[in-house]
């Protein structure tokens, strides 16, 4: 019986409160749907990647201002990243191991050392993005395609203010899966020139680069382009709206048990903070958060 009370008091204080939900958007950077122009020069100066060479690693910044439109939404996750191309001759089916980091930044701008233009280190054992894919170029031959970045599976927590850099390494399974038309794969650009830089070979991976002394140098020897424009970039990322569910510790959508057990792991070191412990707003989480989430258990809050 008192199971029941305590079950019908917590729906009826959930039925009250407005709980979070998650809404999704798109933001787009660059002309995304009406961009015309190429990058200029060699198939090098092509970012997120080019299939005529088998490795290639992009790196590309967005500044605060390109993530304006995300600044004042809570939560933000970036699900997907989408880059479009011109593709002007390839026809072949180009597998690639395909490996994605996304970190904060506060540069606007890739450093020079004597001249030299340097890549940012980067977590390589984290990705975001992590998979084997197979790009059948006969799809969009002679036309635009696109090139997708699933993050779902590890979505990244934009944090407000601070801009965004996307590494992207491209890898065959052998050195032979180039392509072997003398047409190029070219992505559209913003004309946000010196935002992106790349590294292309037939043999060495950018992984393999970063690990030897000459990283973070993007050698002219290397096949490197360094003022490269950044590309369009389409975005699309999920976000929380309305007021949180009070005492909803876990963020399960529901007030109970497994909240109180929560906040004593937190208490007691064996579980991460979240600023949803804090229950009282007192600015600590001790015995009070517990007996606050109680007393909503029981309707008494």
């Amino acid at each position: 019986m008192k199971k029941s009370l305590l079950l019908l008091a917590a729906l009826a204080t959930m039925a009250m409160a407005q709980a979070q939900t998650t809404q999704s958007g798109t933001l787009l950077v660059g002309d995304y749907e009406g961009a015309t122009t190429v990058v200029e020069g060699s198939y090098w100066d092509s970012a997120p990647t080019t299939f005529y060479l088998c490795h290639t690693g992009s790196q590309m910044i967005y500044t605060v201002e390109d993530l304006a439109d995300l600044a004042g939404l809570d939560g933000v996750k970036i699900q997907k990243l989408t880059y479009r191309f011109m593709n002007v001759g390839g026809y072949e089916t180009m597998t690639r191991d395909v490996k994605v980091y996304l970190q904060e930044i506060e540069a606007t701008e890739f450093a020079r050392i004597e001249g030299v233009k340097q890549f940012f280190d980067f977590d390589e054992t984290d990705p975001c993005y992590s998979a084997v894919v197979d790009y059948d170029l006969a799809d969009t031959y002679g036309d635009d395609g696109e090139l997708e970045f699933d993050l779902s599976a590890a979505p990244f927590v934009v944090t407000p203010g601070k801009g965004l850099l996307v590494t992207v390494v491209m890898d065959a399974l052998d050195d032979d899966n180039g392509l072997s038309s003398s047409f190029d794969l070219q992505f559209y650009n913003t004309g946000y020139r010196h935002r992106a830089m790349t590294f292309t070979h037939n043999n060495v991976s950018f992984l393999d680069y970063k690990e030897t002394e000459d990283f973070p140098d993007a050698s002219a020897m290397l096949g490197c382009g360094t003022d490269i424009d950044l590309p369009v970039t389409k975005i699309d990322y999920t976000y929380t709206s309305g007021e949180g569910l009070k005492g909803d510790v876990s963020g399960d959508g529901a007030v109970d048990i497994f909240d109180v057990n929560l906040i004593i792991n937190i208490m007691l070191g064996k579980a991460q903070a979240v600023p949803e412990a804090d229950v009282t707003g007192d600015g600590t989480v001790d015995v009070s958060d517990v007996n606050q989430v109680i007393n909503i258990m029981l309707g008494k809050h």
